[in-house]
């Protein structure tokens, strides 16, 4: 598959469609380099310039800002167990005051496999967090990301 072509599945397992928040957050035309560029912290900003480096290399996808603060690449039309709709990104993150938020890295094959080996984050519904960049493995960061995006091809 193309990486230009619009990516597409049905999700019935992960980080979409449980919470009313997921409904209705939505792509913005926001520059997610430029608002990056604008974090508050410093560090975020550093961080935030790294993560849109590898979730690009991986993806080969443009990034795109859903929502005030989450950086999404692709896109899925998913539909949840309690029959809610919605599009969604497929992988993602959102560079917090408090820590990293990383979506979208649980639903593959490989994931609990992976996320054994990345070092040292948390997990939580629908999200991997993380402190810094340099607390986790970024080799296996990226094939988080790719097993993720390839499992929807």
């Amino acid at each position: 598959m193309a990486h230009s072509e619009e990516r597409r599945g049905s999700l019935t397992r992960g980080h979409t469609g449980v919470t009313a928040a997921d409904v209705k957050t939505t792509q913005t035309d926001v520059d997610p380099a430029a608002w990056v560029e604008q974090l508050e912290w410093p560090r975020r900003r550093e961080h935030g310039r790294l993560l849109l480096e590898v979730f690009g290399r991986v993806t080969g996808e443009q990034p795109v800002m859903w929502g005030p603060t989450m950086v999404g690449y692709g896109e899925v039309h998913y539909v949840s167990s309690a029959g809610r709709e919605g599009d969604w990104f497929l992988v993602g993150f959102s560079p917090r005051k408090a820590n990293i938020s990383l979506y979208g890295l649980q639903g593959s094959a490989r994931s609990d496999e992976l996320l054994a080996q990345l070092g040292k984050h948390r997990v939580g519904a629908g999200c991997v967090w993380i402190n810094k960049p340099e607390d986790v493995d970024l080799s296996v960061l990226e094939a988080l990301i790719r097993e993720t995006w390839a499992a929807v091809e």
